[in-house]
């Protein structure tokens, strides 16, 4: 499927088919493509939490207004990050660049994030989100159908994966065989009124 065609047709679809299963060798081709998602400095953030285990799985759709797409989706991944991944040996992110790029990048890197949670925090969720759309339009292409998600307590999802102090939950990204065809899309605002040349309007 062409890059244009999946961007299209992808839809949030709340019903898959439970007994369906990916093979291991489409699991590693999604998350291939998956893993070339853009991330700050190159920090790769991100940690995807593939959620198999059926109990589990039942207790995190209790804790998300019981959405059936948690438990009956092929795969469920949970979008987390990594707050302090800036910090965990940074060299290795650009361990391949010239030396000369290493030189300005890496101190750059440490200077850009040190005693900036805020930053810390707004490049995690940036970096899952653009991670979350690689998930959803790669599973299109490959015949697949998704579902974001955002829709559970967040608190009680952090215990449920044993997060770690310093990481967050960014949201979740269900993929399967749809069953039940998502409803028309429900509504979209005009082009002109959200693509703005310049600046905003003087109000």
């Amino acid at each position: 499927m062409e890059t244009a065609e999946a961007i299209r047709t992808r839809r949030a679809v709340k019903r898959f088919d439970p007994e369906h299963r990916l093979t291991d060798a489409e699991e590693k081709e999604l998350f291939d493509l998956v893993l070339q998602s853009p991330t700050a400095f190159n920090i790769q953030n991100w940690r995807f939490v593939v959620v198999r285990d059926p109990e589990l799985r039942q207790q995190i759709r209790e804790i998300a207004w019981d959405q059936p797409q948690v438990t009956e989706s092929s795969l469920f991944v949970v979008l987390c990050a990594d707050l302090k991944a800036w910090a965990r040996e940074p060299q290795r992110y650009w361990v391949n660049a010239p030396k000369e790029v290493q030189d300005i990048i890496v101190p750059g890197l440490q200077q850009y994030y040190t005693g900036q949670p805020r930053v810390e925090r707004d490049e995690a969720h940036r970096s899952c989100g653009m991670a979350g759309q690689t998930l959803m339009l790669a599973a299109k292409a490959m015949g697949y159908d998704s579902c974001p998600m955002d829709g559970f307590d967040y608190a009680a999802m952090g215990r449920l994966l044993n997060l770690p102090d310093d990481h967050i939950v960014s949201f979740a990204v269900a993929v399967g065989r749809q069953a039940q065809a998502p409803w028309p899309r429900p509504g979209q605002l005009p082009a002109e009124e959200v693509i703005l040349t310049d600046r905003f309007p003087a109000t």
